[in-house]
């Protein structure tokens, strides 16, 4: 059997402390307490980590609201983190008056502009009579930026299973498959390797489909000298990676092994960008700067990358004009790419976590593009 991430092995992660950073936060943000609604950042503060919740973290009390099918899940999870939050298990019409009785008092209650439905925000604004909702932007993400240890070994476990099953899979590209057959057996080699499912919805592109950043893998058969671009990510604990190789039966043409080589040339400058204290904007201007030294400056149709954590795309912003500072322990990609309508295209992209002196790539796959 293929061996997998020994979770229970792993530094823990400090759940315990995180409630009482948030609270710490919630002055900045003109609040006296906030309902965390996006998913990921309940399971980041409270350990919980099911589909359906809300939260309420106020200065005295934190309380977690779900449904019937998570009882048990809930009572364990919050058990295992060690947290101190309350629990209601009701019906969606229980849970919020529940969530009414635990706001009693509380002038401002900040809600997630970001992932807050317009519905809910009309709901809660008749619901908690005597307390002004207050729009928040980015409060519980501020604190996802820099990981802890165990964070960090996750996100590297889910690199290190990726890292292995494309070398167990690369070479099904020379026999003659379809791109979706590919992205099929690369997920499922990441769950044979202990992935708890793709991070992403896999990118498998080839040919002149390689120009198209974010196209989906079909019934193209890979043929001999295209580019095959492969973005993709595994979970392990909840944690993602990313990770894009771009690769070739045979040797490509020579104009795509020259996108190529100024891909991999501006994916080094952004590599060695990547710095505590930096921006993700000087991260994104590096490789933005050696693509259009190249002559492929047009070509270049996204940004050069994002977070990474409990989810895959998460702050800070490594994108042009980012502010978002690069702290030590912050993990994000570098992904450069050039894309050449109706020919092919090239991205290559590490998880890379800042650290003081630079940063370290946790994906280690060669960048060769040989199969």
């Amino acid at each position: 059997m293929p061996r997998t991430p020994d979770i229970a092995s792993m530094p823990p992660m400090d759940v315990v402390g995180r409630l009482e950073r948030l609270r710490g936060l919630l002055d900045d943000a003109e609040c006296d307490a906030l309902l965390v609604t996006k998913l990921e950042s309940i399971r980041y503060l409270t350990g919980f980590g099911g589909s359906s919740g809300m939260l309420l973290v106020s200065p005295g009390a934190a309380l977690l609201l779900t449904d019937g099918r998570y009882r048990d899940q809930a009572t364990e999870e919050l058990g295992e983190a060690g947290v101190a939050v309350d629990l209601e298990v009701a019906a969606n019409a229980g849970q919020l008056d529940a969530l009414a009785r635990a706001a009693r008092g509380l002038a401002r209650v900040g809600l997630e502009a970001a992932t807050a439905s317009w519905s809910l925000e009309r709901r809660l604004a008749l619901l908690l009579d005597g307390s002004s909702l207050v729009a928040t932007e980015g409060v519980v993400e501020s604190l996802r930026c820099v990981k802890d240890a165990g964070e960090l070994a996750r996100i590297e476990a889910a690199c290190d299973v990726a890292d292995v099953a494309l070398a167990q899979v690369k070479p099904l590209l020379a026999g003659r498959v379809t791109e979706a057959a590919f992205a099929a057996e690369l997920e499922a080699e990441m769950r044979r390797r202990g992935s708890s499912g793709a991070s992403f919805a896999t990118i498998v592109a080839s040919g002149p489909n390689a120009a198209m950043p974010h196209a989906r893998p079909g019934d193209r058969v890979v043929a001999e000298g295209e580019l095959v671009v492969v973005d993709f990510g595994a979970t392990v604990d909840g944690y993602r990676s990313d990770m894009t190789r771009t690769l070739c039966v045979g040797e490509p043409p020579d104009d795509l092994g020259d996108l190529l080589d100024a891909v991999l040339a501006a994916q080094r400058a952004g590599l060695h960008a990547v710095k505590d204290g930096s921006t993700g904007g000087d991260v994104d201007a590096a490789c933005r700067e050696s693509l259009a030294t190249a002559g492929y400056g047009e070509a270049f149709l996204h940004s050069t990358g994002h977070g990474v954590g409990l989810e895959v795309h998460e702050a800070p912003a490594v994108a042009k004009g980012s502010a978002d500072i690069l702290r030590a322990g912050a993990v994000v990609t570098v992904e450069p790419g050039a894309y050449l309508a109706g020919r092919g295209g090239a991205r290559i992209e590490d998880t890379v976590v800042v650290g003081t002196a630079g940063g370290r790539p946790l994906t280690k796959s060669t960048k060769d593009y040989a199969i």
